[in-house]
């Protein structure tokens, strides 16, 4: 029995040396059910009863369903005799009471009856012995070692029980004695008044054992609990009292400021107190060895019963796993006061709920608990996210086999991009060089484009294998040389992305022969990925997060253990009760702070409850002042029930943050949560309106304290992104503290609209805004400004669950802020932007759920059976279907009404959608039936669906479904999108996450460019916890080999990250060396491993080029990085790696224009665009793939001079410098035109600016492309109030210079802007498609697509409703208004200026004159022994119309003379740079190069020949530093011009070509002849090869009548080119008015005129059409040879 001890402060006396405690005997189960029967009886029989103990006050055990076995209290029975009259006098009283159905105000009235009180015997018989009081102060922790009940009486003492501590008024709430009771206690075997026990030492208490509790009792504790009497008075809801015991843990972290003092401290300087602590040290051993009682074995009678009983109710033991839990926890440990604690020493009143699942076992148990249960308590149904739950389960489902080659190659697979030939070089033959390993020379050989890859393996296996019949052609495979990558078998050669590179810088094409068993397969997933489980994050350690990690479960594991810890330290320490409550209370708020400072309702009363039963008033009794009993303290000892519901309110906060923020423990699946589900009605039968309530914004910054005065929320109900209606604002308040700031609002916030209306979708946005404090800032006129409110955060929830159902419970939604919003002020420090911002939103909760059920679709018609539609419908239908992408309310209506017509334009169901009506609940089943009875859409055009308009779920996964059959290559393309369309789905288990994981299980290109996008997704605060799922699925899937590389990577942009940040942050004397100090650890790296590159999973490297490294000396200081290739067989590798920039909209900008590639690449049209890759790889990071033999515009216009941009030659001059032969450069040429005008159209449409010479690069092979897209959709770069970016797009006269050939138009010229119209038309045709990846792009983040405002401009650009013709006549206006703009090269030179920093020559690779190819030396050419000029010429160019050059024939003094051809503008450039080279040195002086007046020519030239001869002859005889310098030899060495042999016969030739014509015709005409609605449209495209009867330069005008026209009404003209023989006009002739049948009987006059100034008009050639031999249905487009034709 346990130690007992008297309410009045005297102890019992034990012997000064006790033994042993004899142990209890072992009872079996059959002898202890008859003892608990034969005690059950004689209590029935003789209405007996025991004296009222309190509880102990220790901590409870974690699971009623393991307590039971292992942790009961020992339930030995005190009975006492009853007379027969007080027996009658209870029967009389209580035998018409039904306890099951005594409500709790007749219960009440009952207690509170004064009858009730004066005897114990007036109890019910249910009640006795049970004390109902929470406020009586005894109960004191016990050791059951201090000594062995025998319950024998041996001789009489004085009473035990002389008075009660605390006189009050009669009332059963008092304590556990009622004052009528008498002092003297008798037991059953002799009428004496007194027990036997040793003799009573004075002052420890007296605790006597609770009796055995049966259900009954319970319940009618609950009634008792529940009465408004028993709530008022402070009590807890439960009569619950616990025990345990933990393992030991540190206490939690403690304020540094000092802990409050009570008013009752005074209490624990009692010196009675510290004799307590010995007397109860010492009870705790006995014969100096600690009493340890075994948990295992039932040593108590009662326990095997209670045992018994365990197995009865749970119909099966506990795990062994739990039962190892239960052990250990049931062991006693030494708190800190010295006392230990055992499994005896705790009463646990069982809960009347049967339920033992693991979340709900700290409910009814006692305090404390061990680590591992505490885990196991937080892994139950309650603090798992479902929805998590159901996509790793349907994610497990689509996973594909290992072993299947088709969807697990382990190797890259090279794209494809289909092409459509168009002639000429689109088709024909390549030269192929295949490396065989059985072979020391590489096979060569010539195939045609088209071959299948195939072919090329059985034509390269013919060359190892004589009999091909017994080779399988299937297990062989082509390796790209230089790259991880490999050609699809079944694909044609030409149609993948490699070999068309190869083909468009003209390079070799290599590969490799492999056998697919040889070929490394690394990245293949293996059987132990298969079976694999998925745990979200375990691989997420390496990725950047916008909020600091949450709490793991074993985080918020070891704060409950604390608190528990704190609790018990509490419990047993009543001498210090008053500090370990602070204790208790800042080991909550410990655990809230790491919870983001989130406090709930159910916390802040539990504290306050707590603290208040602590700090009960108590009145002081003179006669025992002396020796203070411990019944003087706090009757909060016996209200265990505070602290459970304390408890409870901890473990409701953390189960709700686990399933709100945490991830779901591995294994988990939905069979183990259906047991938990509720019944449900449908919610399309409720007629309640929708409401919740708004409680409060946890963890605010402490700026938003001191910066604003009130705060408000707004409510939405949005879908399809359209508010269902009108926002409900909340009420203005300000913010609370209690643990720490918050903002309360706990208002109920009701939307009149019915939930039976709501659509599925239905999302609750809230936004929280701020009124700022107009005198924070201490201003005086602060208040002359009143700014409106400030936009603080907003988040969204969709209002019904994955599983349909209506949500019910506490919320918890992360606000997203911008940064703005948390940068800290003057008031004080602001919130950590990594910290969440939490808003508990609080939602009814009814007895059984709302479930949505969708309404039966109706059906569909038969389009056969539908009327004619009238004409002018369908043709408008048709026009809103094709060109319309913003509609007016007229449009949604016909098209809506008319919606079953327009079946046959597939591509118009976007358009029919967004015109419904309403999506409410009675709607869908029109749209869902017309959905699934509509014609397939293309992949393409089913990504519009899946814009934030479209919220349906079932609209989305049927676009789904119509997305899967794109290739991986097309996917690829629109990635992005399909990323952050994840955004706009309402759930994270959803069709196109599904889709996307799947895809890239089956191909590494997809997984690998999805890894990078969804890390950068992660950034994205109002969605970073979906991207995190999502990515940590994905990194779970790819497999062990896969997901190290990713890791490498990862690692490798860290590395490179910090470096290129020192770098940037460095001084510019001290870069360098920070440089190369960085690349030294970077290459540290690579010694352990190879790496893949971000930019392409097919990019192996090795090391670093450390002497290739540098940066740039841009502003944000990029470096240049130098890889050695992994492969052999391949080149160098050259990135570029950037900090401090955002490369997301440069990695939107090149996806659209790669798109507009493959759209020309499949009509046809093969502009030679440059395709480089760029990744972002982190917030402000990112790596570029930098095009080799290329340079900034810039840089070679600065070879001029600062004012190089104004000049004409530059460009030319150095693609010629490249391509020095004639072929070479024409095909330089070439390239350039078709690439120039790629740029135009790509630049336009997109709205690129910030265009300046150094974001534009040329390639040595002539293909020029863009760069940097800081800038696009028109948002321009300004300085001040100036805009930089006033052309449409970049086209000035030195790339015209290059276009033409020279100064003067040509027809290549005219290829140029037909390659415009045609690219521009091609685009146009595919609209919407651009308009819907931008859309899907819109919440991004990115600062310039953020709205319909920025669709605005590409929608302007495309100009999707008028005409090819019209579009062609409006872009060549556009590169009129280009070529003519001033403010370009003007921008340019402004840009020469502000990067003018000249760093002395080039280095030895480069050129160090503009016109030569290369440096020469002494050594190569020996040296010159004289120079001098000979003679002056005109030089003639085919491809020049007139000239404006004269060259020099120079005779360097060699053993052969030598003659070369140089201007004097390259003599000019020799003499700068000689000033530079040799600035102390005096040079002969350089004749100017400005004539005043006008001159001639010829003297002109004359005269500079005497000067130049004179500054060459000084040159040549001045010091030998200088006449040795390789700036001469070069200067002086032949290139290409100097071996042509053009003189007087050249220069004659072409001056007879430029003779008068006397009337001859020469040139042609381009027409494009068309018909509709009664117009015949007539456009002059271009005209070539004029001639004039003078030979100068004419003005032509072209000039149209419809014969017979004898009133000359007919005649339309165009506008007048000036001097020039190739014009283009693309100018429209409009005819309105004439039918088919009139205009086949009338002719087309088209003349060619040359206006003049001073003399009458000449006419240049014409041509007469017969109109009748037109096909009027159609477009017919042809050149026209001009012949003479009479004119008016």
């Amino acid at each position: 029995m346990a130690h007992i001890s008297s309410g009045n402060g005297f102890k019992f006396d034990r012997p000064a040396s006790p033994g042993v405690v004899r142990p209890k005997g072992i009872v079996g189960k059959e002898e202890a059910l008859r003892m608990e029967l034969e005690a059950l009886d004689k209590i029935k029989r003789e209405k007996r009863h025991t004296l009222p103990v309190t509880a102990s006050s220790v901590n409870p055990l974690p699971n009623p369903m393991t307590q039971t076995s292992t942790s009961r209290q020992e339930k030995d029975l005190i009975v006492f005799s009853e007379s027969e009259t007080q027996k009658e006098e209870q029967k009389d009283k209580f035998e018409d009471i039904d306890l099951e159905k005594l409500t709790k105000e007749e219960l009440e009235k009952l207690l509170l009856d004064d009858s009730f009180g004066v005897s114990k015997m007036t109890r019910p018989s249910s009640l006795l012995g049970c004390n109902l009081s929470a406020s009586y102060p005894g109960g004191h922790a016990f050791n059951p070692a201090s000594f062995h009940w025998t319950p024998t009486p041996t001789h009489a003492q004085t009473p035990i029980f002389p008075s009660a501590p605390f006189p009050k008024p009669p009332c059963s709430f008092q304590n556990g004695f009622s004052p009528a009771l008498s002092p003297f206690i008798s037991l059953p075997a002799q009428q004496t008044l007194f027990l036997s026990f040793t003799t009573v030492q004075p002052p420890a208490a007296l605790v006597y054992q609770q009796p055995a509790v049966t259900p009954e009792m319970a319940k009618l504790f609950d009634k008792i609990a529940s009465t408004s009497e028993y709530l008022k008075n402070g009590r807890s809801s439960s009569m619950e009292t616990q025990s345990g015991s933990v393992k030991s843990l540190e206490p939690m972290p403690q304020p540094s400021e000092p802990p409050y003092i009570s008013r009752f401290e005074w209490l624990d300087l009692d010196p009675l107190n510290k004799r307590k602590e010995v007397e109860v040290e010492e009870t705790r051993t006995v014969s100096g060895c600690p009493f340890v009682e075994e948990s295992g074995t039932a040593k108590d009678p009662w326990d095997a019963v209670l045992l018994d009983e365990h197995e009865v109710v749970d119909n099966g033991s506990p795990s062994e796993q739990v039962k190892s839990k239960v052990t250990l926890a049931t062991e006693p440990r030494r708190a800190s006061t010295g006392a230990a604690v055992t499994r005896s020493q705790s009463l646990i009143i069982p809960a009347t709920s049967t339920d033992h699942s693991p979340d709900k076992q700290v409910r009814g148990t006692s305090f404390l608990l061990t680590q591992n249960m505490l885990y196991s308590i937080l892994q139950g149904n309650e603090a798992q996210n479902l929805e998590v739950v159901a996509f790793c389960e349907d994610i497990s489902k689509s996973k594909f086999p290992h072993v299947d080659l088709a969807t697990n190659p382990g190797y890259v697979l090279s794209p494809v991009i289909t092409q459509r030939d168009a002639g000429g070089d689109s088709g024909g033959s390549v030269k192929v060089s295949i490396e065989i390993s059985d072979s020391q020379q590489p096979v060569t050989f010539t195939c045609d484009v088209s071959s299948p890859v195939d072919l090329l393996i059985m034509q390269a296996l013919c060359w190892v294998h004589d009999d091909l019949n017994q080779v399988d052609i299937s297990s062989y495979v082509l390796k790209v040389c230089g790259q991880e990558e490999v050609l699809q078998n079944k694909h044609s050669l030409g149609s993948h992305e490699y070999v068309q590179n190869c083909r468009k810088w003209e390079t070799e094409i290599k590969l490799h022969l492999l056998f697919l068993n040889t070929m490394r397969r690394d990245l293949a997933r293996t059987a132990e990925d298969d079976i694999s489980p998925i745990v979200l994050e375990k691989y997420l350690g390496l990725v950047e997060r916008p909020f600091k990690e949450a709490v793991t479960r074993e985080g918020l594991a070891e704060y409950l253990e604390g608190y528990h810890k704190q609790v018990n330290l509490c419990l047993q320490n009543e001498s210090t009760l008053y500090k370990t409550v602070d204790s208790v209370v800042q080991s909550v708020k410990n655990l809230c702070c790491a919870l983001d400072e989130i406090e709930t309702p159910a916390i802040t009363d539990a504290i306050k409850r707590f603290k208040r039963s602590v700090n009960l008033p108590r009145t002081r009794n003179t006669s025992t002042s002396r020796c203070r009993s411990p019944d003087r303290l706090s009757p909060w000892m016996k209200q265990s029930p505070i602290l459970s519901g304390l408890t409870d309110a901890v473990y409701d906060l953390a189960k709700l943050y686990l399933r709100s923020f945490c991830p779901t423990i591995p294994g988990c699946t939905m069979e183990e949560h259906m047991e938990d589900r509720r019944d449900s009605r449908e919610a399309s039968g409720t007629t309640e309106h929708l409401q919740f309530t708004l409680f409060a914004v946890h963890g605010i910054p402490a700026t938003w304290v001191s910066s604003f005065e009130k705060y408000y929320l707004m409510c939405a109900l949005t879908h399809n992104n359209r508010n269902l209606f009108k926002p409900v604002q909340s009420k203005k308040v300000g913010t609370y503290k209690s643990f720490f700031y918050h903002i309360k609002w706990d208002e109920l916030i009701s939307f009149p609209i019915s939930v039976a209306l709501l659509p599925l979708e239905a999302m609750l946005s809230l936004s929280l805004y701020g009124v700022l404090n107009q005198n924070a800032n201490n201003s005086p006129d602060s208040n002359k400004q009143r700014k409106g409110p400030e936009l603080l955060g907003r988040v969204s929830m969709p209002l019904f669950d994955f599983r349909r159902v209506l949500s019910r419970g506490s919320k918890l939604l992360s606000l997203w802020t911008s940064p703005q919003v948390l940068q800290p002020g003057a008031a004080g420090k602001g919130k950590n932007p990594s910290e969440r911002i939490i808003l508990q939103v609080d939602f009814p909760s009814p007895v059984v759920d709302v479930l949505y059920v969708g309404p039966q679709e109706n059906g569909c018609p038969d389009p056969q059976s539908l009327e004619p539609l009238d004409l002018g419908d369908r043709s408008e239908i048709e026009k809103l279907s094709f060109f319309s992408t913003r509609l007016s309310r007229a449009d949604r209506q016909l098209l809506w009404d008319q919606r079953y017509y327009c079946r046959d334009y597939e591509y118009s169901l976007p358009k029919i959608l967004a015109s419904a009506p309403s999506w409410e609940w009675g709607s869908m089943g029109e749209i869902h039936s017309l959905l699934h009875h509509w014609p397939p859409l293309s992949p393409v055009s089913a990504l519009e669906l899946l814009d934030s308009k479209f919220a349906d779920t079932e609209v989305r996964k049927v676009a789904m479904s119509w997305i899967e059959s794109s290739s991986d290559d097309e996917l690829a393309d629109y990635l992005p999108q399909l990323v952050q369309a994840v955004k706009f789905e309402c759930h994270l288990n959803n069709a196109l996450a599904i889709f996307l994981l799947s895809r890239a299980l089956g191909n590494i290109n997809i997984a690998h460019y999805l890894y990078w996008l969804l890390r950068d997704a992660v950034q994205d605060p109002a969605f970073s916890q979906r991207y995190d799922r999502i990515l940590g699925t994905m990194l779970y899937l790819c497999g062990t080999g896969l997901r190290a590389e990713l890791e490498k990577q990862t690692r490798l942009v860290q590395l490179l990250g910090a470096l290129a940040e020192k770098v940037r942050q460095a001084n510019s004397s001290t870069r360098q060396v920070v440089l190369l100090e960085g690349l030294e650890r970077v290459q540290s790296f690579f010694q352990k491993n190879s790496c893949r590159l971000p930019i392409s999973p097919s990019l192996v490297t090795k090391e670093l080029n450390i002497k290739a490294c540098s940066f740039f000396n841009s502003n944000a200081v990029p470096l240049k990085i130098a890889l050695v290739n992994a492969d052999p067989l391949g080149d160098e590798i050259n990135v570029m790696f950037k900090v401090g920039e955002d490369l997301r909209q440069d990695m939107l900008a090149l996806q659209m224009i790669r798109i507009m590639d493959r759209i020309w690449l499949q009509e046809g049209l093969d502009l030679r665009i440059v395709n480089f890759k760029c990744i972002s790889t982190g917030k402000d990071k990112g790596m570029v793939e930098l095009v080799p033999s290329s340079e900034t515009l810039r840089k070679i216009q600065v070879e001029y001079g600062v004012t190089g941009s104004f000049k004409d030659k530059p460009l030319a001059e150095w693609l010629r410098k490249y391509n020095p032969a004639e072929d070479e450069y024409e095909k330089a040429s070439e390239n350039f035109i078709y690439t120039c005008a790629g740029c135009c159209v790509a630049t336009y449409i997109l709205g690129i600016c910030d265009r300046h010479n150094d974001n534009i690069m040329l390639r040595s092979t002539g293909h020029m492309f863009h760069i940097d897209f800081g800038k696009f959709l028109g948002h321009a770069q300004m300085i001040g109030s100036f805009k930089r970016d006033r052309a449409p797009f970049v086209l000035t006269s030195d790339m015209a210079y290059v276009i033409n050939g020279g100064e003067r138009p040509t027809s290549r010229f005219q290829l140029f802007v037909d390659l415009c119209s045609q690219a521009y038309n091609l685009i146009r045709k595919h609209s919407n498609l651009f308009l819907n990846l931008l859309s899907l792009m819109t919440q991004s983040g990115l600062p310039e697509l953020t709205g319909v405002q920025d669709l605005k401009y590409v929608y302007d650009a495309l100009q999707p409703q008028t005409t090819d013709a019209e579009a062609t006549i409006f872009f060549t206006r556009l590169i009129e208004s280009s070529l003519g703009s001033v403010a370009t090269k003007f921008n340019f030179f402004l840009h020469n200026l502000a990067q003018l920093r000249f760093s002395g020559l080039p280095s030895n690779d480069e050129p160090i004159l503009s016109f030569a190819p290369r440096t020469y030396t002494i050594k190569q050419d020996g040296r010159i022994r004289d120079a001098s000029i000979f003679s002056f010429q005109k030089r003639y160019n085919p491809d020049k119309i007139y000239f404006n050059d004269f060259f020099f024939l120079i005779s360097p003094g060699q053993s052969e003379p030598q003659f070369v051809f140089r201007t004097f503008d390259e003599f000019q450039e020799l003499h700068n740079k000689l000033t530079i080279l040799f600035p102390l040195w005096k040079l002969p002086g350089f004749p100017s190069k400005m004539v005043l007046g006008r001159t001639h020519i010829k003297d002109v030239a004359s005269k500079r020949k005497v000067e130049l001869s004179s500054y060459v002859h000084n040159l040549m005889r001045g010091s030998t530093e200088v006449t040795q310098c390789d700036l001469i030899y070069t200067f002086f060495h032949p290139i290409a011009r100097d071996d042509k042999t053009e003189g007087v016969e050249g220069l004659s030739k072409t001056l007879g070509m430029l003779s008068p014509t006397s009337g001859r015709v020469e040139g042609e005409v381009k027409l494009s002849v068309s018909y509709r609605n009664s117009t015949l449209f007539i456009m002059v495209m271009h005209i070539k090869d004029l001639m004039s009867n003078d030979g100068a330069d004419p003005n032509p005008y072209v000039k149209t009548y419809l014969l017979p026209d004898p009133h000359k009404t007919s005649k339309r003209k165009t506008k007048i080119a000036r001097k020039t023989r190739n014009p283009t006009f693309n100018e429209m002739l409009v005819y309105s008015g004439y039918s088919k049948e009139t205009l086949k009987q009338r002719e087309l006059q088209l003349s060619v005129l040359s206006a003049e100034s001073l003399r009458e008009n000449c006419c240049l050639g014409g041509i007469t059409l017969s109109l009748k031999d037109f096909d009027l249905s159609r477009e017919t487009v042809k050149w026209y040879k001009l012949t003479t034709v009479p004119y008016f």
